[in-house]
């Protein structure tokens, strides 16, 4: 099971100089995709537990287009492990223009982690 988000980085996203966006904001993004998985799977949002690696890639700029997917890898009998992957799949162009921007027919993978969430046993689906 799969779930996945894009959205385009603003300028609030910005932390840094030149406009970087901070390696908080994929971890953020990454919470996101896992309560959808968790409300697919268990009709609950559950709560995250742990990351067991975070890798910061490559950096994120203000106006970059984040496209970040969350994969269900095993289940235990409250704990759901899972796989994280974030690519850049639109970069800006200011040296072309202010709106001017590419599309990356390679995405650019900025960030991956796995981690494990939890349900409670008795908020399970089927278990209310």
């Amino acid at each position: 099971m799969k779930a996945s988000i894009r959205l385009r980085m603003s300028s609030h996203d910005a932390h840094y100089g030149g406009g970087l966006v901070d390696g908080a904001r994929m971890l953020g993004l990454f919470g996101d995709v896992a309560t959808e998985l968790l409300i697919r799977h268990d009709g609950d949002e559950g709560l995250f537990r742990a990351y067991e690696s975070v890798e910061f890639l490559a950096p994120v700029y203000a106006g970059d287009y984040i496209e970040v997917e969350a994969e269900l890898l095993e289940v235990g009998r409250t704990s759901r492990k899972m796989r994280f992957e974030a690519r850049k799949v639109i970069r800006p162009r200011a040296d072309l223009g202010d709106s001017a921007a590419d599309i990356l027919h390679e995405p650019q993978v900025v960030c991956r982690a796995r981690g494990t969430c939890v349900v409670p046993a008795d908020r399970q689906r089927g278990r209310q």
